[in-house]
């Protein structure tokens, strides 16, 4: 836990709290808010994540066993686990969202280009594509298919291939078609988006083009087109 502890700190010191700051400003995330911080929320979710915690529960016990480390880890002094889940049930995802956002920025001024990418081509390169999740249906009760039988949710994603990295990600209902994600994306003048079939529809690609960006996509059987 000692190197963890190390480990934990060096890649937190990485993300600027200035920005965070802003965000939770930005939506009076502060607001009447004394001892466990937004900041302090995502320091433990995110020590969640990086130690594999399987749940809360987990996680609690895992940060009570170096309750002198917490302070210093950006954690607070105020953990438990009911503060915890009520803060992640109750408080405003917004200021995560945007934080995210600001991270991937930063992220991609400092990556370094895919060596498995060997397509020469001088704007960016994107895939767009969506992921089904299946949830407990027991425990994500609001998440459930109109076959009332399973739960799911869809995380669409917009990949950087020249870098790796996800630069836009949105998380729906299952029911959300995949075209539709479209209409979110702000398309970049002279980059390239790739598209399975799902994405095909003619007003939104054109869209793309209007964007002065292209795109490379698979067409649908019994297309009835000419080339204008």
């Amino acid at each position: 836990m000692n190197t963890g502890k190390y480990v934990f700190a060096q890649v937190t010191s990485l993300f600027p709290l200035n920005d965070f700051n802003k965000c939770a400003a930005k939506y009076k995330g502060h607001h009447k808010i004394k001892h466990f911080t937004f900041w302090n929320q995502l320091m433990c979710m995110l020590f969640g994540q990086l130690s594999n915690r399987d749940s809360l529960s987990d996680l609690i016990v895992c940060l009570n066993t170096q309750r002198n480390t917490w302070y210093h880890l950006g954690m607070g002094t105020g953990i438990s686990k009911s503060n915890l889940a009520y803060a992640n049930e109750n408080r405003d995802w917004r200021i995560f969202a945007d934080y995210t956002n600001v991270l991937i920025d930063h992220a991609q001024k400092i990556c370094r280009p895919n060596k498995d990418f060997s397509v020469i081509v001088e704007g960016n390169v994107y895939a767009v594509d969506s992921t089904t999740i299946e949830l407990c249906m027991s425990i994500f009760c609001w998440a459930a298919t109109f076959t009332g039988h399973k739960a799911s949710i869809k995380m669409h994603t917009q990949l950087d291939i020249k870098k790796n990295i996800p630069s836009f990600i949105h998380v729906s209902n299952w029911s959300v078609h995949d075209v539709g994600i479209l209409d979110m994306l702000k398309f970049e003048e002279g980059s390239f988006y790739i598209l399975d079939r799902g994405y095909f529809d003619f007003i939104r690609l054109y869209s793309i083009h209007t964007s002065k960006a292209f795109f490379v996509t698979r067409l649908k059987g019994r297309i009835n087109y000419s080339r204008v």
